[in-house]
């Protein structure tokens, strides 16, 4: 006989946009992996800016693939890391028992179903859940920025402008991985996190600007987003590079999109270049860097973690725009 809690499971679930009060901790269907789908049972989650954005639905823009009038789903979170509960029929690369992290929508979640195709590889054995969760969106696409878009080379300077969040902590370290000299950019209360992950040279905006330091860089990797190309321009070397990952958020309906495209616009008349790219998820950039967190190149760095029932909170922290590196959810705690 099955029970009703076989067919159930816990998750943070929505019904409408809105912040954080929209949220609620209950039960919904457990979700029947397809022939071609492994079903996780997920042991921790992390949270990013699109989570956000996701929960509120602003900029609008993101309703277009979200939903128009409401969230196509309930169910909130992308990056997990879990331990496989079950497979469908056609499924080969993956069998229950194990240990896997990846990106799915609905992370929030006990259970998560993922093709086995797409966002999800198998876990490292020296690497915790908790760190293996923030291996998702943040460090993909600090991976596709500087090394795919950036082109870093060994002996190359890189400047990381908003160095303290998840795509800027683990830029610098890729940076430095890849051989680059690093500038790390952010607040005062950072500066010694942005050293303990590597930067070689680390900038208070708050005392300091570093557009007016003199130096000039190979590449700007630009998260915070709050500079004119006027401003980028003076710290680019010749053929230098300009590649933007994020942007101010005034605009509630194309949030950073304007501001930005003008710029990689107006870059096409000269030397140096600007360009900006959505990260695109996948299974080989996941196993480098759950290799690369396997044998100490880099670290996650986690600021808070939270149990799914406080996930709410956790995404208030993140929306607040005061997260210093990750924010992790605890799921099977």
């Amino acid at each position: 006989m099955v029970t009703e809690r076989t067919t159930k499971m816990w998750a943070i679930a929505r019904r409408m946009y809105g912040g954080p009060e929209v949220l609620a901790f209950r039960e919904v269907e457990k979700p029947v992996p397809a022939d071609d789908e492994v079903l996780v049972r997920v042991q921790a989650a992390s949270l990013n800016a699109f989570d956000w954005h996701m929960l509120t639905g602003k900029p609008y823009l993101a309703r277009l693939d979200a939903g128009i009038r409401g969230p196509k789903s309930e169910l909130v979170g992308v990056d997990f890391a879990g331990i496989v509960d079950s497979v469908g029929a056609s499924v080969t690369q993956f069998e229950p028992g194990d240990e896997v992290f990846g990106g799915r929508a609905g992370a929030l979640a006990e259970y998560v179903q993922v093709r086995e195709d797409r966002a999800i590889a198998p876990k490292p054995a020296g690497v915790s859940f908790e760190d293996a969760s923030t291996l998702g969106i943040a460090a993909v696409t600090a991976l596709q920025g500087v090394r795919d878009k950036g082109r870093v080379k060994p002996g190359q300077k890189v400047l990381v402008n908003g160095a303290s969040g998840g795509v800027g902590t683990f830029a610098v370290q890729l940076a430095k991985w890849l051989g680059a000299e690093v500038t790390a950019v952010c607040s005062t209360r950072n500066v010694e996190q942005a050293r303990a992950i590597g930067a070689d040279h680390v900038v208070d905006y708050r005392h300091e600007d570093f557009v007016a330091r003199g130096e000039r860089y190979d590449l700007m990797l630009d998260v915070a987003g709050n500079r004119s190309w006027r401003d980028c321009k003076r710290v680019l070397k010749d053929e230098g590079r300009l590649v933007i990952v994020g942007g101010p958020k005034k605009n509630r309906w194309i949030g950073p999109l304007g501001s930005r495209l003008a710029i990689v616009l107006r870059s096409k008349l000269g030397s140096k270049s600007a360009s900006m790219f959505l990260a695109n998820l996948n299974k080989d950039d996941l196993v480098t860097l759950g290799g690369l967190v396997d044998d100490g190149t880099i670290t996650p760095a986690i600021d808070r973690q939270y149990p799914l029932a406080e996930a709410p909170a956790a995404l208030g922290w993140v929306g607040s725009g005061h997260a210093h590196g990750k924010v992790v959810v605890n799921v099977a705690s």
